[in-house]
């Protein structure tokens, strides 16, 4: 039973941990496409996983430190009198070890009972607590050069959890629920700068930053931009135009009419204005480091962007009509309530194959390895570019 509730001290936070990084994996994936494909025009798997890793890493060994928490904030009712909050003695977790141990020096057979200690399995996992920490830094700096770097990011970091601990997480809790140790701050210290030094073995598995960085200059000299930078820009155009409909429509009477309006008025300006005082940029390729061309002449390249919008605009019109039709209600004592019954089945079945559609296009795209462009390219012959006129 013991033993449980010792495994349960780390296996919880690191449960907590797992739910707040999905949570907030979901809400950083998209930023973190813009931020890659703007970067290097593909997606580096070894770059998403060390760095999505590194914030579950993160998130967990925060909770291990800090969890659990006290089910009271008034944690001095819970203490004695003169309850000690730190010791400022090192290596007393060696003095903490051998104690009560039942080692003797003189007989080897003995030393087995070492593992046998709280202090020391408490002590090993202060020691490996940043040890990951000082892999994810040398991934960062690259070069052990920085070791004295690493050095003191681990030291800030580790006197950073004790001062949480020790403050009571900074006055939430009225007395330290944990106590600073400067054990702690020399085991995870040297946990870290361990790790900075071992590094090259794991992330020997991984392209190299070098290699990353050559193969997102082999696309630029290519000029290709790949499906997802695409999809990711009209994604930001479309979002963009969206939260200035909504301020539009905030100041004046909303209803379908004036919705429609604004949004019309709106993705007009945004997909076909904007480009073509921008020479082929909208906000979203501006933001993805690409603009359209149509590799003619800049008159060609303005009738193009008109019939881009207007591929892009037939979506949203369709929507538009399948959404007012299903929302059509009359009573059954009408004339055309049939029709309408039909009306609406066949508008929600529009809107069902359509979504369907739109779906497939795009992975069809994003993942077809360049072999498909996306229709509203396709159907106005722009072509995309990195070079600027």
């Amino acid at each position: 039973m013991g033993c449980e509730l010792e495994m349960s001290a780390y296996t919880q936070p690191i449960f907590v941990a797992a739910i707040f990084f999905v949570v907030l994996a979901f809400a950083l994936f998209i930023p973190w496409l813009v931020y890659t494909y703007r970067k290097f025009n593909y997606l580096p798997f070894s770059t998403t996983l060390i760095s999505f890793s590194f914030i579950f890493y993160f998130l967990a060994a925060l909770f291990l430190v800090l969890l659990p928490l006290p089910e009271t904030r008034n944690t001095c009712s819970l203490q004695k009198p003169g309850t000690q909050h730190y010791s400022l003695i090192p290596f007393q977790f060696i003095v903490s070890t051998f104690d009560n141990s039942g080692v003797v020096l003189s007989q080897p057979a003995t030393y087995r009972l070492l593992f046998s200690q709280p202090s020391f399995y408490q002590a090993f996992f202060n020691f490996l607590l940043l040890l990951p920490f000082g892999v994810y830094l040398r991934y960062f700096f690259q070069d052990k050069k920085h070791w004295k770097q690493a050095l003191g990011i681990t030291f800030s970091l580790t006197l950073f959890y004790e001062v949480t601990q020790v403050t009571g997480i900074y006055g939430i809790y009225n007395c330290p629920y944990r106590i600073f140790d400067v054990d702690d701050l020399l085991l995870n210290t040297t946990g870290g700068v361990l790790g900075f030094f071992i590094a090259p073995a794991v992330l020997a598995l991984f392209p190299s930053k070098k290699k990353i960085n050559e193969k997102a200059e082999t696309l630029l000299a290519l000029d290709e931009v790949k499906g997802m930078s695409v999809l990711l820009a009209v994604m930001i155009d479309i979002f963009i135009s969206n939260i200035v409909v909504k301020v539009v429509l905030s100041m004046t009477n909303v209803n379908i009419v004036s919705e429609f309006i604004a949004t019309t008025v709106t993705l007009f300006i945004t997909l076909f204005i904007i480009p073509w005082i921008w020479n082929g940029a909208t906000i979203g390729t501006k933001i993805m480091r690409y603009r359209y061309d149509s590799k003619v002449s800049q008159k060609e390249t303005n009738k193009r962007l008109f019939k881009r919008f207007g591929a892009i605009y037939a979506i949203y019109f369709i929507t538009v009509i399948a959404n007012t039709l299903n929302n059509v209600e009359l009573s059954m004592d009408s004339p055309f309530y049939k029709a309408s019954i039909f009306l609406t089945l066949g508008a929600g079945l529009t809107l069902f194959i359509l979504s369907i559609v739109l779906f497939i296009h795009a992975i069809l795209v994003v993942f077809g390895k360049q072999k498909r462009r996306f229709y509203f390219d396709d159907a106005s012959d722009l072509y995309t570019t990195r070079k600027i006129m």
